[in-house]
């Protein structure tokens, strides 16, 4: 045999020998990346390709998002509503600095495109801003082009195009692509597998209008599901953190909450607290048995969430996932005095006013806020002294002016007709029930455009009352500023509500706990049209001298002590 031919054998057989070696190389590098298909894994080695100076900081917390994430790439199923249905929707409120963006936009679509073989799905990746979602397609990108990344997945698929140029839009030789854009943002028409929203909303300083936050709601609840290509078997993935109880998170809970697994890792544990969904972790359950065990102390230690803990909007929203302080905000669960109802059902007390305070809504359209009325009596308990002013009912409508006109029934109760006849009434029938039922003295209203209409038909329909109408201005800076002016009637302790003991339990009465709930939630509650009715009456109240504070009391009585006022003349002029 020629030499030429032997050299050449001999060549060809070291290529061979070479290629065997790359390919056992790039198994056991594949193994070490993905060992048995773990999204964790595949983390942790690619980890120093987008961090090659920070440590990669285990966590149960991420290994826990990793999970449900592999769930909705195996097409896992879990119950909703005792319903069996595919895992392809996902809500997790996270805290803030939990590689919830890393995970989701660029290591899973790298995941699934690479050691998954699913370089054919296609992710359309949303935010508040188109800045925040091309910031990390800009690190996918980096990502798959890295040699570590080709070395392993190169011939899967290849990215199409300048690797540089692209961070909007990635694209690669097997149909997938990855777009970022943002909720106004440009590519209306763009479908894909996986719709990826993260941070819907905007967090710096919360100052996000109402406006503002309702159309990212309805984009949510409407438009986002139009961006997937097959609405059933196609996945939608939200994940954010809580700022108000009507964002995103509260619209899907509402509105779509049967269809979503719904994923809440709060930083300090609460016990009895939903966590998720999905059985495959865990079984479902928090890791963590006693309430303040911190989700991630590993990254996050005490001594650096001390500060952000002070902050009760701050920590209750974006750390703990509940858009309300536990226990509430500005107005404390606990600043409520419980007033035991006697087994008769009526107050043990004489009061010395009796006040109703309403809030109109602007209009009657349904998406607007309810009319609220609060009833209110002052008096003073015989024993102590101590000036109490108590909740004696509350209710919140969305009704018209008037209702129509309803005939009584030959042989009918005055229960029976009532109870059949309210059905219909307007916003007056109610007031003027309520009022005369409570024994109300004086009716305030907020003098607005509606609250005067309000007031007037009030007047005209009803002038022969035993009680009196009052047209209250606004004053005191906006909903915030004059919510402060009343906290310390609150801790004063003389804000006082009905309720009963059931065994070891505190009941308050059906009407009470909506005012509570709703005064704890604010300023981030859906409605505040309690919250204003509540404050108003203790603004009135304050303004009469009837809702004042032991201080001022004591500085009053002394002050008139001290005045004495001149004799009369012995002879008139």
């Amino acid at each position: 045999m020629q030499p030429q031919i032997i050299e050449e054998l001999r060549e060809r057989r070291e290529r061979i020998a070479s290629l065997h070696r790359l390919k056992k190389v790039r198994e056991q590098r594949t193994k070490q990346a993905n060992p048995y298909g773990g999204l964790l894994e595949f983390i942790r080695y690619f980890w120093r390709v987008l961090e090659p100076v920070d440590d990669f900081v285990e966590g149960w917390a991420v290994e826990c998002l990793c999970a449900h994430l592999e769930a909705i790439t195996r097409c896992d199923t879990i119950e909703l509503n005792g319903e069996e249905r595919i895992l392809n929707r996902l809500l997790a409120n996270v805290p803030p600095g939990f590689m919830k963006s890393l995970t989701v936009n660029v290591f899973w679509p790298a995941w699934e495109w690479g050691p998954m073989g699913l370089p054919h799905l296609r992710y359309v990746a949303f935010s508040y801003v188109s800045d925040l979602t091309e910031r990390d397609n800009a690190k996918f990108r980096d990502l798959v082009c890295s040699d570590a990344y080709k070395e392993l997945w190169g011939h899967v698929f290849r990215v199409i195009g300048d690797p540089k140029a692209g961070k909007v839009r990635v694209t690669n030789d097997k149909t997938g692509f990855k777009f970022a854009s943002s909720l106004l943002g440009v590519g209306t028409g763009e479908r894909g597998h996986r719709v990826l929203l993260d941070d819907p909303h905007k967090v710096k300083g919360t100052a996000e209008s109402p406006e503002a936050r309702l159309m990212t709601t309805q984009w949510v609840r409407e438009a986002m599901q139009n961006r997937l290509n097959d609405l059933r078997r196609d996945a939608i993935v939200v994940i954010m953190q809580r700022l108000h109880e009507d964002d995103s998170s509260g619209a899907i809970m509402e509105h779509l909450g049967d269809e979503y697994c719904h994923l809440i890792i709060p930083m300090e544990f609460e016990n009895n607290r939903h966590f998720t969904h999905f059985k495959g972790w865990n079984d479902g359950e928090d890791p963590r048995s006693e309430d303040g065990e911190l989700a991630w102390p590993e990254r996050y230690p005490w001594s650096v969430l001390m500060s952000y803990k002070r902050n009760a909007y701050l920590w209750s929203g974006q750390y703990q996932q509940r858009p309300s302080p536990r226990g509430g905000g500005i107005f404390k669960d606990d600043w409520w005095q419980p007033y035991e109802v006697p087994t008769s059902g009526l107050y043990e007390f004489d009061p010395i006013f009796t006040l109703a305070s309403l809030d109109t809504a602007f209009k009657e359209k349904e998406e607007n806020d309810y009319s609220a009325l609060t009833v209110w009596a002052v008096y003073d308990h015989p024993k102590t002294g101590q000036r109490r002013v108590m909740l004696t009912d509350a209710w919140h409508k969305k009704l018209p002016l008037h209702g129509k006109h309803v005939d009584r029934i030959a042989g009918e109760t005055e229960k029976t007709y009532l109870k059949r006849a309210s059905k219909d009434w307007g916003l007056c029938e109610w007031i003027t029930f309520t009022c005369n039922k409570r024994g109300v003295e004086r009716l305030v209203i907020e003098d607005s455009s509606r609250g005067h209409d309000t007031a007037m038909e009030i007047q005209r329909l009803f002038m022969n009352a035993t009680w009196g109408v009052v047209l209250e201005p606004v004053k005191g800076g906006d909903k915030w500023d004059r919510a402060q002016a009343v906290v310390d009637i609150f801790t004063d302790d003389m804000v006082w509500a009905p309720g009963t003991w059931l065994g070891d339990m505190w009941m308050w009465r059906d009407f009470v706990k909506p005012v509570m709930e709703e005064m704890a939630s604010f300023p981030r509650g859906t409605h505040d049209d309690l919250v204003d009715s509540v404050v108003q009456a203790l603004k009135y109240l304050r303004k009469l001298g009837l809702a004042i504070r032991r201080e001022e009391r004591h500085f009053l009585e002394r002050a008139m002590l001290q005045y004495k006022k001149p004799l009369p003349p012995l002879y008139p002029c």
